[in-house]
């Protein structure tokens, strides 16, 4: 198992696979994979295409089920939920942000960012949420609706969105995809703050090694199992370890 430093775990797998067909035409997504992902700490997933690290952030997010193996958010065993028990997990517990900003297009960008904590059965405090809306740094156009902001706004509110519910863990799948360098630089720039001044916990999937470089810590897969791991990493060596996995 790879483990973390860290004195709490936000997310674990534990032998975890995901098989798709039958035959000779099985696809193991993950092999017996374990991992621990420290809470207050920025995880970047890697890995060539078909390497599994997509599927493995579905399946600690609760958005796809293993094949066997246990996932778990805390010490909440997720593959032991019912459906409505996992629903109810992912919009109290988890943060998502997507490619796609996914963003509410009749609402104004304050209200894409405090709907999480109107849908949550316990609202977090106004002073979180206000300081959620602070950090955005978008506090001119907080009454704007999606269509009237950037591409970079839109994510930044999405960023916050996910922020908002107070969330134990943000799972982030290739966040910064739809935007030029600079504002995703911008926009990592502003994980980066979250982990660190608002104490969150942030897994990211992204094959880019850039964006990588402003984890905390890097996990590399290939054929579903972890193959490498960096901390502190630099965007050269990220892209070094790259090459040598042949992506």
């Amino acid at each position: 198992m790879i483990t973390t430093t860290g004195t709490s775990i936000a997310t674990r797998a534990v032998e975890a696979s995901k098989v798709y067909g039958s035959g000779e035409t099985v696809v193991r997504a993950l092999d017996e994979l374990s991992i621990e992902l420290a809470s207050g700490e920025f995880t970047a997933i890697m890995g060539p295409s078909g390497s599994g690290k997509s599927t493995l952030m579905h399946c600690l997010a609760g958005l796809d089920n293993l094949s066997s193996g246990k996932v778990y958010i805390g010490d909440t065993d997720i593959s032991e939920l019912s459906e409505r028990a996992l629903t109810l997990l992912r919009r109290d517990r988890i943060g998502f942000v997507f490619q796609a900003f996914n963003l509410v297009p009749t609402l104004s960008a304050q209200e894409n960012i405090t709907l999480p904590r109107q849908l949550g059965a316990s609202a977090p405090p106004e002073s979180w949420v206000q300081k959620v809306v602070e950090a955005v740094g978008l506090s001119d156009r907080l009454q704007h609706r999606p269509n009237e902001l950037s591409g970079g706004q839109q994510q930044r509110v999405a960023v916050a969105r996910a922020l908002a519910g107070q969330p134990e863990i943000i799972f982030a799948d290739e966040p910064t995809g739809n935007l030029d360098s600079k504002t995703g630089g911008e926009i990592l720039q502003f994980m980066q703050e979250a982990v660190r001044d608002l104490d969150q916990t942030i897994v990211m999937v992204t094959h880019d090694p850039l964006a990588a470089a402003h984890a905390d810590r890097v996990v590399f897969l290939a054929d579903g199992r972890i193959v490498q791991e960096l901390t502190t990493p630099s965007a050269d060596l990220i892209l070094d370890t790259m090459k040598q996995l042949g992506d």
